[in-house]
């Protein structure tokens, strides 16, 4: 981790793990493939989201102070609206947002810590990092079934980036 990933991640250290939920996937890709198909708007609408869900993206501008607006479309069609604000974006090893609905101050907005770790082997670790403002908002995220939501949308990361390199993800 850059010594910026490691700052964050430590001052997570502070915060209970109540609040925390931690999801992580190993891709078969290397880093720079991996942190691309997170921050290129035109791969994260490919495989963005729970199976079954479709991504509507509305503004996607994915860089420190940037927003994506997008809805997840449901496969019975209901959309649920999104919106991460980026705090930070680091190459290829970072990503952190405040991730919640597309409505300002929404109360039950969670910050995200994507993280992008290299395999002597050429895979990458992706870790998802969620921590939300209560306990209690956790308990209504894991009873939902967001843990496995965010299982499926790694899933769906790792097919989309298997056997590429990071040229063959530039090249699109």
């Amino acid at each position: 981790m850059t010594d910026g990933a490691a700052d964050i991640v430590s001052a997570w250290a502070e915060w209970p793990l109540e609040k925390e939920i931690v999801i992580s996937r190993v891709v078969d890709a290397d880093r720079e493939t991996a942190f691309a198909a997170w921050t290129d708007p035109a791969q994260i609408v490919q495989w963005f989201g729970p199976d079954g869900f479709q991504i509507e993206s509305h503004e996607a501008d994915i860089r420190a102070g940037g927003v994506w607006r997008f809805d997840m479309i449901a496969p019975d069609g209901t959309p649920f609206s999104n919106r991460m604000d980026f705090l930070r974006v680091e190459a290829p090893s970072l990503i952190e947002a405040d991730h919640g609905r597309d409505v300002d101050d929404d109360p039950d907005r969670f910050r995200l810590l994507v993280t992008f770790d290299k395999q002597d082997n050429g895979k990458t670790v992706v870790t998802l990092r969620q921590m939300h403002p209560t306990p209690a908002r956790r308990a209504v995220v894991i009873g939902f079934g967001a843990v496995e939501f965010g299982a499926q949308t790694l899933g769906k990361l790792a097919v989309h980036v298997a056997g590429k390199t990071g040229d063959a993800a530039a090249r699109g």
